[in-house]
């Protein structure tokens, strides 16, 4: 990637105030060829700068630059052996917030993992086991269904699920997901129409459970009779544990449908454009 001084940075920048929008779309095309080590650069540009309309171009082009750096990120990841979920997860969250550093959230996914450790104890049957995991998800930490805001971007944004306590059934699962993988638990997404749910499950033993409602366990029947309410065909994938990468494009379905209710057009075609990476 070029290298600009300061100095020719700054002169770049000036010619954001250039009338001729010729000018204009060749030096944002020139900012954003150097890539997203010049947001510092551009925020810094921003806080000094007393046009609203230079401030204005400059956020356009931070956003496009964060952006980008998403795409690339995402793409590296889906194209990474283990396509590891909390990092997939993180990606996804950048999109609204862009300063949001992996150990971070890292950090605090240890701190519910190792609160739940603590009340592990040996020799736990299974349902022993996601018994101790759902008191410490839902009663000790207060994890919950964002039944009020259910359509919320928040919802499939997991910094903030972690800092609220509230999800929608996939993030909370996620977070069960997360937890139960680091104790080295049999634990599986499974993929239903209309709702995410977990899965025990072992040669001998096949649970499900419903982190969206405080980790109700249920069987295959209820899952058959849940199918049936809805009037849809079973099929096998309903009841089989479903990979990290669909959990990453459900995620971003997820956020297309809440910014379409919040009539969101812009950010839609951007969440678009991630579900295309994840789906090429």
């Amino acid at each position: 990637m070029e290298k600009l001084s300061e100095k020719e940075l700054h002169a770049l920048v000036s010619l954001l105030e250039d009338t001729d929008r010729e000018v204009k779309n060749h030096v944002r095309d020139k900012l954003i060829s150097l890539g997203h080590e010049i947001i510092p650069y551009l925020e810094k540009k921003w806080e000094t700068s007393f046009n609203p309309e230079i401030q204005k171009e400059i956020e356009e082009l931070v956003h496009q630059l964060q952006f980008s750096l998403l795409q690339e990120r995402l793409r590296d990841w889906k194209n990474s052996p283990d396509q590891d979920l909390l990092t997939g997860l993180w990606i996804i969250n950048t999109y609204q917030y862009p300063d949001l550093e992996f150990d971070k959230i890292n950090a605090e996914m240890h701190q519910f993992y190792f609160e739940v450790w603590t009340a592990f104890k040996n020799d736990l049957l299974p349902y022993e086991q996601v018994k101790i995991i759902n008191s410490v998800l839902f009663n000790t930490l207060r994890f919950s269904a964002n039944t009020k805001n259910f359509h919320s971007p928040g919802n499939s944004m997991l910094s903030n699920v972690m800092e609220t306590k509230k999800g929608n059934p996939i993030s909370l699962c996620a977070i069960y997901l997360l937890v139960a993988q680091k104790l080295g638990l049999p634990i599986y997404g499974i993929n239903l129409p209309n709702l995410f749910v977990l899965s025990y499950k072992t040669t001998d033993t096949t649970f499900y459970i419903n982190a969206f409602n405080k980790g109700l366990v249920f069987s295959r029947q209820d899952i058959n009779n849940y199918l049936d309410h809805l009037k849809i065909e079973p099929r096998e994938e309903y009841f089989q544990p479903c990979t990290n990468l669909d959990i990453i494009q459900r995620t971003i379905r997820n956020l297309i449908v809440a910014f379409k209710k919040l009539n969101e057009e812009e950010k839609v075609k951007e969440i678009e454009e991630l579900l295309a990476i994840i789906e090429a």
